[in-house]
């Protein structure tokens, strides 16, 4: 007996193998970038981040807030990392700056962060007490 798939049913089952190999390869999912304003959590750990909308070249007051098992966390450090990745094909360097944000209360951080050109860039939020890293969480802002 010769049993023939059909190609619809062929092209389905390799769309789904795909899938769930991809799915499989990711692992667990997890919260890892969100636009502007956005947040992700950590545990119990979160942080959402947000800046002026839209964020410009230059200088942009940023905000992250800090809960943790949703209390306010108000005796951290926190800290933003901002980063454009390289463009080679522009003859272009990486790009990053940092701002550490300071407590405002009610697990409110505010700081300034240095955007140096338009475009995406990659921030990552860091909160810490001492010297233990409590979490982390990263963000995309599109500088206009």
């Amino acid at each position: 007996m010769n049993r023939r798939i059909h190609p619809v049913s062929r092209s389905i089952a390799v769309s789904a193998a795909i899938l769930l190999l991809a799915a499989a390869c990711q692992g667990p999912a997890t919260p890892a970038t969100a636009p502007t304003p956005g947040a992700a959590s950590s545990d119990a750990l979160t942080i959402a981040f947000k800046s002026i909308d839209p964020p410009t070249k230059g200088d942009n007051e940023v905000e992250a807030v800090v809960t943790q098992d949703g209390k306010p966390v108000t005796d951290a450090t926190v800290a933003a990392t901002f980063r454009m990745p390289a463009m080679p094909s522009m003859n272009m360097p990486e790009m990053h700056s940092s701002a550490t944000l300071e407590h405002q209360g009610a697990g409110r951080y505010v700081g300034t962060g240095a955007l140096v050109m338009n475009g995406t860039w990659n921030v990552t939020v860091t909160v810490s007490r001492g010297d233990a890293e409590l979490g982390s969480s990263r963000f995309t802002l599109l500088a206009k």
